[in-house]
């Protein structure tokens, strides 16, 4: 087993107020949940000493392009007044891929990221 999770497909589904131009939030949508995919599946700042023990993307990796699900973003008219876009993705994305794990395994992650290590923890169960 190797723990690792693959998000295949995001989709949301926005209610941003009157949108002025409906691609810039359907843009920025996709760019917060790539990035929140990164944190919420593998990206850790690590001390040790004092120190950060990451210096550049050899060692702090992003999530990379061939890694990148399939991505939806349905932006719903609306006559309410414009508010903002992108920003309001964030906090669901690792609510959302701990709820599919959920579904599929019946097993709760409770930390992140979502790493192989803890991934493989929370199924084998409490030791």
């Amino acid at each position: 087993m190797r723990g690792i999770i693959k998000v295949v497909n995001f989709w949301v589904v926005m209610d941003s107020g009157f949108s002025v131009r409906p691609r810039h939030l359907i843009a920025e949508a996709e760019g917060s949940i790539i990035y929140g995919l990164g944190h919420v599946l593998r990206e850790e700042i690590t001390i040790k000493g004092g120190h950060v023990q990451q210096s550049n993307f050899t060692d702090y990796e992003p999530l990379r392009m061939e890694e990148t699900p399939e991505i939806k973003v349905e932006v719903i008219a609306s006559d309410n007044p414009p508010i903002g876009g992108g920003e309001g993705v964030g906090p669901v994305i690792a609510a959302s891929v701990g709820n599919a794990f959920f579904a599929l395994t019946g097993v709760r992650l409770r930390d992140l990221p979502m790493s192989p290590a803890r991934v493989k923890a929370a199924l084998q169960g409490p030791s």
